[in-house]
Order: structure tokens, then sequence, then C-alpha cells
């Protein structure tokens, strides 16, 4: 390969407007485009993220290729996923210069990202990176845990607000389910905030860059995480009521509110706390404490 044609040079306001002029590209909204306009934005997240010559990349959301450019430069092997089809024929061109980058025109919400990372790397962890357009953020990341596809870390781009949630603790007004589902996988850290002009379009809100971690083992002992998972979700459905009331209240649940009070005490928590108040541990006791009463 032409080591000159490995330099990335797009990232510049510059170099992104004459792709897309060159090509009379239109901006999706219903994509949440916003392509990445700062060499230095991109900088950080490759440190972040880590990458070596050893490593095969997951990018979803290439766009017109510009964080790949820097991944393809970086990484053994980098597939980019992109679900906008007039985009397809500006990454063949923008990419044209790597011989290390494979090109998917797919929804990755449809993609068997195992048998990719299988195909790719062997079943070894990959490493996943992304600028996530704001509305598919949250499906794309518990996505990627839940299918317990084999994950190192996942370097992203999201809202500040989202990122904010995502490494909250309890007693915050951010605090919330997402906060916990990202936590019992992953060790979140945001570790870059990038404001509106760093992109084209500007969005109308900051952005961060966060990366989760994978834990190498679980963090917490629970022997029904979906269990634990509606329990979370029916505590924080409706904030402002008690935790013994959130629980006797939700669809999702048919426990009385003698084994929910019962639970509760179980893990030494007063009856009138809120499900806000408590953390991932304390969650998944509670969700053990339940099935402690099934068994007796």
């Amino acid at each position: 390969m032409d080591t000159e044609k490995r330099k990335p040079y797009l990232g510049t306001p510059q170099a992104t407007i004459a792709i897309l002029d060159k090509y009379k590209f239109v901006f999706q909204k219903k994509y949440g485009q916003n392509f990445l306009i700062d060499p230095h934005v991109l900088d950080r997240i490759m440190e972040a993220a880590g990458i070596t010559p050893e490593d095969f990349v997951l990018e979803i959301g290439p766009g017109i290729g510009t964080m790949t450019q820097y991944l393809a430069a970086n990484a053994r092997e980098v597939t980019a996923v992109e679900i906008d089809r007039a985009l397809i024929p500006i990454l063949h061109d923008t990419l044209s210069g790597f011989d290390n980058v494979e090109i998917i025109n797919e929804d990755i919400l449809k993609l068997d990202i195992r048998a990719l990372a299988q195909r790719k790397n062997g079943g070894r962890p990959i490493k996943v990176v992304a600028n996530l357009p704001y509305y598919i953020t949250t499906p794309i990341i518990m996505g990627l845990f839940e299918s317990r596809v084999p994950v190192e870390s996942i370097t992203i781009m999201v809202q500040k607000e989202v990122a904010d949630r995502m490494q909250t603790g309890p007693g915050s007004k951010d605090y919330g389910a997402l906060s916990l589902a990202v936590q019992y996988y992953a060790d979140p850290e945001i570790v870059a905030n990038v404001p509106p002009n760093c992109f084209m379009p500007r969005p109308n809100v900051g952005s961060s860059v966060i990366r989760l971690k994978s834990h190498p083992t679980p963090v917490v002992d629970v022997k029904d995480e979906k269990l634990m998972f509606r329990l979370i979700r029916a505590s924080f459905n409706q904030r402002r009521k008690t935790l013994v009331n959130g629980l006797k209240n939700s669809p999702d649940l048919s426990f009385t509110k003698e084994q929910i009070e019962a639970a509760v005490t179980a893990i030494g928590k007063p009856l009138n706390i809120r499900g806000e108040a408590l953390t991932l541990e304390e969650f998944a006791g509670l969700a053990n404490a339940f099935l402690s009463q099934q068994r007796t």
C-alpha cells in the first residue's frame, strides 16, 4: 500500500465541503448526520480508543469516511457500517487509498455483529468506535452489550447529556436506567467534551466522547439479570414514587406489596426509599431477594 495514501486528509471544513460538493450530497435529517471537522477531536478519539495495528475495529456510521481514515491508518482492519446508501460511493472514494477497510451498507441494528466479530477477529473482543446520531445512541449501545457481542471497548461521540447519564451515580438528576445498564456492562469515562462548531452541520447541543470499557468479569452478583433490569425500569418509570409503589404499579411485575416490602427490607433499605437512591449492587440484591422468596 502506498504509505502516502494512508495519511488521513479529511477532518477539516475545507476537505469536507469539497467532498460534499463533489457528490452534491444532501444531509438526511432522519439519519441525524453531523460530520466531524476538527482534527484535534479525531486525534483525541483515536487516543481514547487506543487503536493499535493488531486491532479489528467496527465503526458505526462512518459518514463520508473522516474518522474511518484515521482508524484505517492505525488499525489492522476496519469494518464501517453505514445505513445511508447515498454515502456509499463517497466512502469508496475517500477510502480508496486504504486496503484494510470493508464498507457495509446496512442498518447496524439488523447486522449480525457476533458473526462479523467471528469472521474478522476470530471471536476475540473487538473495538467499536462511532459518532452516533443522538436518536439511536441507546439502542445501539444496549444492542451491543445485551447480544453479548465480544467487545473490548466502545468509544463513541454522543450528546453530552447522554454521556453524563451514562457515567453518573445515585443522587444525580441524570441517574437512571441507562446509567445502571451501561455500568452493569462497562466502566464509562467521558474523555472529551466537543462543542457544536466541531461538526458540519452544527448540532444544537454539545457532544462528548465517552469510552465504555467492558468489564472482564461481572461487577455484581445477580442470579437473574432480566429481572434486575425489569426492577430498574419499573423504579425509574415513576421516579417521584417510592420504590415500593413504583414496583407495585409496574405492568412488568407481578409481586404483591407484601413481597416488595419484604425484598426492600431484606436489602436493608427503608420502605419510603426511592429507586433513584439505589446503587447497581443494591438493585442486584433486590432481584436476588425476590428470587429467594420464590424458593421458600
